[in-house]
């Protein structure tokens, strides 16, 4: 369980020091800034990348709503489920307040929205509440979808990383306009504290949708596209060897 929870908070630490990194640091650098696509590339890239590296060791959450949608979806323990929140949270806080320090270095520095997400005025695009519960109930379901079927055994081994993190890409170029792009509650709850705007008041948001839609992704899959799959038979196998 040490192992699983550090991965957990590597993992989470690195997803949210890259993805929120390049938001903060990069994205509106004058005329090099690398823009909406560029941190969208960069979230899915942080996911990429860990899923390969500690994926093997903890299941490669990085996200309580993924490890909640799991749990539903039969592929992870209940158990757990409260070890790998905290590991999540805790390695998200971290990576904003490592990320806080070099950004504070700049001169001039101002938090400002601090790659926080929001609705109303705190939306980029000043998207209302509903339009922000509605996008992070649908993304984080099919992001769920996504994830379960392609850790599948019916389909191809070791492409899972590659199909998540351009998955979580997609995600972002559809709703940063709208709400920044949570789909991960400890993502959205360790820049709320440093950013200068009131996202911490709309944090609720961010924990009650993500987990939502995680919960419906992992229910569709489980009860609809997967209906005998289990912790002991992952994918749908049978007891045909070849299956």
């Amino acid at each position: 369980m040490t192992r699983k929870l550090a991965a957990e908070f590597f993992g989470t630490f690195w997803l949210v020091f890259g993805g929120c990194g390049s938001a903060v640091l990069a994205a509106g650098f004058p005329e090099l800034g690398i823009g909406f696509a560029g941190v969208s590339l960069a979230f899915g890239l942080t996911v990429l990348t860990m899923a390969y590296a500690v994926g093997g060791i903890s299941g490669g959450h990085f996200n309580p709503a993924v490890s909640l949608g799991l749990a539903i979806g039969g592929r992870f323990s209940w158990a757990e489920l409260a070890p790998y929140w905290a590991a999540q949270v805790i390695g998200s806080f971290c990576a904003a307040g490592v990320l806080f320090v070099i950004a504070s270095g700049a001169p001039g520095f101002a938090a400002g929205g601090f790659a926080s997400n929001g609705y109303g005025e705190l939306s980029p695009g000043g998207y209302s509440m509903l339009s922000a519960l509605v996008i992070e109930v649908v993304l984080t379901a099919g992001f769920l979808i996504v994830i379960l079927g392609s850790t599948s055994s019916k389909v191809p081994g070791g492409f899972a990383p590659i199909s998540i993190g351009l998955a979580l890409t997609l995600i972002h170029l559809i709703s940063i306009p709208v709400t920044n792009t949570s789909v991960n509650p400890a993502r959205s709850t360790s820049v709320a504290f440093y950013a200068d705007t009131a996202a911490v008041g709309q944090l609720w948001l961010f924990w009650v949708a993500p987990l939502a839609g995680a919960a419906i992704g992992a229910l569709v899959w489980k009860l609809l596209l997967a209906p005998d799959e289990s912790l002991a038979n992952i994918g749908g196998r049978d007891s045909d060897p070849a299956a």
